[in-house]
């Protein structure tokens, strides 16, 4: 991907704050206290991906970018760093891809600022009315919709439920799903059980699905002076080991994640 200036997502500025994420797998949930960063005010669009260079005969530039693995995610995160003149929040080195957490550059959002979001101080299920805020399955549409064509949260933030799925900074579990990644929010077809702030899908960060894109975030995020920390805004490197390290029998298809030292 390359980009210029001009295409560059609209971001929105979330305060600090904190959120309680739960695990249906594991039961547990945990208080994740974040600091203030930045996130895009819709999905990245089909004329934003493409760096201003238009969308192609027939396609609309204003629908969201799909279908996005997480790799290619990441690497748009990276060439709108660049086109930015900002520092590069991601090293990609084959599949392995390490975050700078002290980096300004723009990146993936994590689920903790995903959800938080998304929420925009609603407890509820979602912020609004269903067929008020998301595009889903009830709409019967064939595909993507233009953003911003729905209600926004009180953040000002549109389509975190429908329309698309979201990638997410976090592995979705190291010890059932190996490498996959998080995914949030839900897509167009997707019915009204799955458009929930609190709903997690995870799916391998090569695969290429039709009803997944992304929204981007920015925001150097790490503690003062910890150049090179792993742990940032209810994600942690060490968690992700420690949660890989299954130990005794491995219940039939569990794929622990091989994390190298």
């Amino acid at each position: 991907m390359s980009a210029s200036s001009a295409a560059l997502p609209a971001l929105i500025d979330v305060p600090a704050g904190v959120i309680e994420l739960r695990d249906a797998r594991s039961g547990s949930v945990r208080t994740v206290e974040l600091t203030a960063f930045q996130i895009g005010r819709t999905a990245v669009t089909v004329g934003e991906i493409s760096g201003g260079a238009g969308a192609g005969a027939g396609v609309d530039a204003r629908v969201p970018a799909h279908p996005v693995t997480w790799f290619g995610a990441v690497a748009s995160c990276n060439a709108m760093t660049d086109a930015a003149g900002l520092r590069r929040a991601y090293q990609i080195r084959d599949r392995s891809v390490t975050w700078d957490v002290n980096a300004d550059g723009y990146r993936l959002p994590t689920e903790a600022e995903w959800e938080f979001a998304a929420r925009a101080g609603s407890t509820a299920p979602r912020y609004g009315p269903l067929s008020d805020v998301a595009w889903s399955a009830a709409d019967e549409v064939d595909g993507p919709q233009p953003v911003a064509g729905r209600a926004p949260n009180a953040f000002g933030l549109f389509d975190t439920l429908g329309n698309v799925w979201e990638w997410c900074w976090d592995y979705a579990d190291t010890a059932r799903y190996g490498d996959y990644r998080s995914l949030r929010g839900g897509g167009w077809a997707d019915r009204e059980w799955s458009l929930r702030a609190s709903v997690r899908r995870g799916s391998a960060p090569d695969a290429v699905l039709d009803d997944v894109g992304f929204r981007v975030a920015r925001g150097a995020v790490g503690a003062a002076g910890a150049l090179g920390a792993d742990a940032a805004q209810g994600w942690s490197d060490r968690a992700d080991r420690e949660r890989a390290a299954v130990r005794g029998p491995r219940p039939i298809g569990w794929t622990p994640l091989r994390v190298d030292d």
